[in-house]
């Protein structure tokens, strides 16, 4: 088998699972893209086997410290694997990610589950040459009624791909209905964002909603409404939801009225609407995409971070709650929380946290590969000036 040449103090050497084109000395017996490639020290051992594009940064991914071949019996076993892992975990087979590429073995293999349909996409070279044969298992397994392929990421890019959404089995399903903890949310798996919804937060909008009986609520860049949507159900006295995407506030305002909740639907830049509007409110919630994909544009990101966590404290009534989250990579928990006191100081507000978010588990986080890491997210109450 082709393979690498890894370089000494590498990342893969501390557990890591991937090789950058920067930590390979030397390849042998020309490996051709997406091909299986062994991966050697510079001793000559074995470290397994992985994915090969030399058009992408990251030249490798390894699958393996074992020999393994990208047939059926790999993807039936490791498909499998994950499969059983989330129903270990008892999340509603009606909403959950089945398969999250690196946590589950399978670089570039995302796929989620809306009752009988699954989403699938494949964001590296190797995983999308063989989508069809990857398609054909989980037939075999779940014997679902669709099957999307949404290859519309972000993520294909550096590897090369180009976009493409289309039916890979079964017919195209109509927009129907899920719900979750008595939210409904409409799901498109063809037309809508994402592959349907934010799988990976849901946890997090019961342990906000529970804070929310009462309460005048500002839900900003809402999404599809989902904290929204369990507030309301919760008792809040008031429910506003702002995001700058048209189609995002009106499938908030039709998840509410399937609901059957009130939500007051706002289409707004979510920085010009915190500068600008007037009231104040008892919860506040930020649920922001990402504001940097890679570490050049970091610092930018933080100023934005730091200014809506200012904005929004400056508009909470006292004793005031703030859920806040982040789901870019690049700037950690750390980081992220700093920008959290940042503001406080700036704001002349005294912060207690009373929660500490995370990604659901069926996104997992492998201990050795930070980039499986992501989601975090705190909520605060603003405690007494003292």
């Amino acid at each position: 088998m082709a393979g690498l040449i890894i370089k000494p103090r590498s990342r893969i050497f501390h557990g890591h699972e991937w090789v950058y084109s920067s930590e390979i000395q030397k390849t042998f017996g020309n490996p051709e893209p997406g091909d299986l490639v062994t991966l050697k020290d510079f001793k000559d051992r074995p470290l397994g086997v992985a994915i090969y594009n030399p058009g992408s940064q990251i030249v490798a991914r390894r699958i393996s410290r074992r020999k393994q071949k990208l047939d059926k019996e790999f993807f039936m076993r490791r498909l499998g694997q994950a499969i059983d892992y989330r129903e270990s975990l008892g999340i509603d087979s009606d909403l959950r990610r089945l398969v999250w590429s690196e946590s589950d073995g399978l670089p570039g293999i995302i796929v989620d589950q809306y009752c009988h349909h699954l989403v699938l996409q494949t964001t590296t070279l190797a995983m999308d040459q063989r989508k069809e044969l990857i398609a054909s298992c989980l037939v075999q397994i779940l014997a679902p009624k669709s099957i999307t392929l949404r290859n519309d990421s972000s993520m294909r890019r550096p590897e090369g791909l180009e976009d493409e959404i289309r039916m890979i089995y079964g017919a195209q399903p109509d927009p129907f209905t899920v719900k979750h903890h008595d939210s409904v949310f409409e799901i498109d798996p063809a037309n809508g964002q994402k592959t349907g919804l934010y799988l990976d937060i849901m946890d997090s909008y019961q342990r906000v909603a529970h804070l929310a009986p009462g309460k005048k609520v500002l839900d900003v860049f809402c999404n599809q409404g989902g904290f929204s949507l369990a507030c309301a159900l919760a008792g809040a006295d008031s429910v506003r939801a702002v995001d700058i995407s048209a189609d995002a506030t009106a499938a908030t305002a039709r998840n509410a009225e399937l609901t059957g909740v009130q939500v007051e639907t706002v289409a707004a830049n979510a920085f010009d609407f915190l500068r600008k509007d007037e009231e104040t409110y008892d919860l506040i919630i930020l649920d922001p995409p990402s504001f940097t994909r890679n570490k050049k544009t970091l610092k930018d990101a933080m100023r934005g971070y730091k200014e809506i966590h200012l904005r929004a404290l400056g508009m909470l009534n006292q004793s005031g709650i703030l859920a806040t989250f982040c789901c870019s990579h690049h700037a950690t928990r750390e980081l992220f929380l700093d920008s959290v006191k940042s503001a406080a100081v700036d704001g002349k507000r005294t912060l207690r946290m009373i929660d500490n978010h995370s990604q659901r588990l069926d996104h997992p986080i492998i201990a050795t590969l930070p980039e499986t890491e992501y989601l975090k997210g705190f909520t605060f109450q603003l405690a007494p000036n003292r």
